[in-house]
């Protein structure tokens, strides 16, 4: 029998992961190889290992996460407004096979956008597609694409992401290309997928922040029903890294 052949034919075949475990047992001693079954258990174990892998670091990259963090990396303290539990309840994806949001409030500093980009993290190695935007670039996109006319195509992309993450949501005045673009994403992603916006301003200020009734209406009525709020609270966490 021709192993590297077999080898080459898994390489070929796109399944790595079987090729590099088979290659692996070749090398072992005679008395420690294992009967076929046990072999194809192993090596199809393997790429599943390997697809898995493979696909959490295609969502890491395509996530354009702002920071690398995890949820461990949270600090978790009475004055800062957060709590263990709170982290790894949101840590599990329960809330994004709910479609639930998650609105996170703070002043600035306080680590709004690193406690984000730690639960979009694990969303990535939960096997979720994640998609962050800060406000900033946001905006930008959805100029872009009304100016090219991609702009079904460009929330039809948003849309296929499980979660969405919406960074410094009110430090820049909506339009009302940006207010429609708003409601149009929540409206596809509604009972579909899990929004999470951070925010230096408290929630019952975006309602005024929005500034047209009728669309501030529908955008809170799908973005706050049944959402996870967190207030963080206590002093700027950048102070501290400066000292």
């Amino acid at each position: 029998m021709n192993t590297q052949n077999t080898v080459e034919q898994l390489k070929t075949l796109k399944l790595t992961g079987m090729a590099k475990r088979y290659e692996a047992s070749l090398s072992l001693p005679v008395h420690e190889l294992q009967d076929v079954h046990a072999l194809i258990a192993m090596i199809t174990q393997a790429e599943v290992e390997y697809r898995d892998h493979a696909r959490t670091q295609k969502y890491l990259k395509a996530s354009k996460l702002r920071y690398h963090a995890l949820p461990e990396d949270i600090l978790c303290t009475a004055d800062r407004g957060i709590t263990r539990e709170q982290v790894l309840r949101l840590s599990d994806g329960m809330f994004i096979e709910k479609g639930e949001n998650v609105l996170i409030t703070g002043a600035t500093g306080c680590g709004k956008s690193f406690l984000a980009c730690a639960l979009g993290r694990s969303s990535c190695l939960l096997g979720y597609r994640t998609q962050y935007f800060s406000m900033n670039k946001f905006l930008e996109a959805l100029a872009q694409a009304r100016l090219d006319g991609s702009y079904l195509k460009w929330i039809r992309g948003i849309s296929a992401n499980k979660l969405l993450i919406l960074d410094d949501f009110g430090l820049k005045a909506l339009n009302n290309d940006a207010r429609i673009a708003l409601l149009d994403i929540l409206e596809d992603r509604y009972g579909n997928g899990a929004t999470m916006i951070t925010s230096q301003l408290p929630v019952d200020s975006w309602y005024n922040f929005i500034d047209e009734p009728t669309l501030a209406d529908a955008i809170m009525d799908r973005l706050a029903a049944s959402a996870h709020r967190i207030a963080l609270t206590g002093k700027s966490l950048r102070k501290k890294k400066n000292h």
